[in-house]
């Protein structure tokens, strides 16, 4: 049996946040959906006290911006994004339509046919999330996309520089400086200026995340995305610096952000609060870390690896490290999470800012159900069907009885009337 040595919030606390939330975000919408740009220009003056002549950035602007960037900021990003779209397209390639002749005369297929537009939403904020461009747009032009907006909030009221170069380098057709509840409605329904789309894609906190919740069914989306959760693994072999450095690495995300541990070593176990606590002395976004681990850290001592695989999947979390003898064993054995690490070799920071793999990841146990964001959300698979005249008079006759068995009356006449005409030769 598992042992707790420290819990974190629990799920009635959540929810009882998750309510007062919802309720916001709820009026937000419906304003957006009555008043269009006017509200959204109110909102935005409201939230981020920004009310530009117009909220979508010119090329002139977004050129200027980056022509004042360091060459070597231009360079990392660019970096970033190959890496990105590097990892993509051997995803993109991998999905293939297919069309096979299942018996004699009957053929059947499907294609994967992208989205026909996309609204991603790149976070500000407490941070400018410059690599949420490269996770959204650079994703969705190569699975073929061919509206991509892109949405980030002010920065102080100015112009986010950096995020706004890798929006643009990424390849977003057109970019909006609108950040929170009202850029997510305003591309997800849109307004005079803004021309909707079919889909809203990106991180976000809890306020964006619940608009997504709300809005999703008039539009589709990735995920349902909640707080960033980290969760080692870990045995005798793991240090405990490493440990307590990557969980606060990603609980400085915000102060609701869970971090856990779970080792098959008592004596790791214990030590790591201590760690912890001599690492939030130094470590800049403390204030932030510090809360989130007070109220959402957990520790878990188990058995074995077996008992660790299992609790594991239980909390399901977004970003799983692997700091064990075998990380291996947990790439085959693990199914729910929504990325792996594994080894010391790697960490959570690589794969949120540049190796390649995708940061926008299920939270909240959304990884048992689905995985991240990657190309092949972006992608309507798509099936038809074509059969001869003999094949229709067959297939038929199976489909009276059955849509009779049924009592569709409909279905049945449709059928019978392929196989009257079908059953007559020319």
């Amino acid at each position: 049996m598992p042992t707790y040595l420290k819990r974190g919030k629990s799920d009635q606390e959540k929810q009882e946040a998750d309510t007062k939330v919802q309720q916001a975000v709820q009026g937000i919408i419906h304003d957006v959906e009555q008043r269009g740009d006017e509200a959204v220009r109110e909102l935005s003056e409201k939230f981020d006290k920004w009310s530009p002549e117009s909220f979508r950035l010119s090329s002139e602007t977004i050129q200027q911006v980056i022509d004042e960037l360091p060459q070597q900021v231009i360079d990392d990003i660019a970096f970033a994004q190959s890496q990105i779209q590097n990892f993509a397209r051997y995803q993109r390639e991998s999905i293939q339509d297919i069309e096979v002749e299942t018996r004699p005369g009957v053929i059947l297929g499907h294609k994967n046919i992208p989205v026909n537009s996309v609204g991603c939403y790149i976070p500000g904020g407490r941070y400018p999330m410059v690599a949420s461009s490269h996770m959204s747009i650079v994703t969705a032009k190569v699975a073929g996309v061919e509206r991509v907006i892109a949405c980030t909030p002010p920065s102080n009221g100015e112009i986010p520089a950096a995020t706004v170069a890798a929006m643009h380098m990424a390849g977003a057709d057109e970019i909006y400086l609108l950040g929170g509840v009202q850029a997510m409605t305003a591309m997800a329904v849109g307004t005079e200026t803004i021309q909707p789309v079919d889909m809203i894609v990106g991180p976000g906190n809890a306020f964006v995340a619940e608009a997504k919740r709300q809005l999703y069914g008039r539009v589709g989306i990735d995920l349902f995305a909640g707080p960033t959760e980290t969760l080692v693994i870990a045995d005798e072999t793991a240090d405990v610096e490493m440990v307590a450095t990557d969980i606060l690495g990603q609980a400085e995300h915000g102060p609701t952000s869970p971090g856990a541990l779970i080792t098959t070593s008592q004596s790791l176990a214990e030590s790591l609060e201590e760690e912890i606590a001599r690492q939030l002395k130094t470590l800049p976004t403390a204030e932030v870390a510090e809360q989130a681990w007070q109220d959402n850290g957990s520790i878990i001592v188990v058995e074995n690896v077996e008992e660790a695989v299992q609790e594991a999947d239980k909390l399901a979390y977004e970003h799983v490290e692997v700091l064990t003898r075998d990380p291996d064993y947990f790439l085959e054995n693990m199914t729910n999470y929504g990325a792996l690490f594994l080894g010391p070799e790697t960490n959570v920071a690589y794969g949120d800012k540049v190796i390649g793999t995708n940061h926008t990841l299920p939270t909240k146990q959304a990884a048992k159900y689905t995985g991240g964001l990657w190309v092949g959300k972006f992608l309507k698979n798509c099936t038809y069907q074509r059969v001869t005249r003999e094949v229709s008079v067959e297939i038929g006759k199976y489909a009276e009885r059955l849509c009779e068995l049924e009592g569709f009356k409909g279905h049945k006449a449709q059928a019978s009337l392929r196989v009257q005409r079908y059953s007559t030769t020319d």
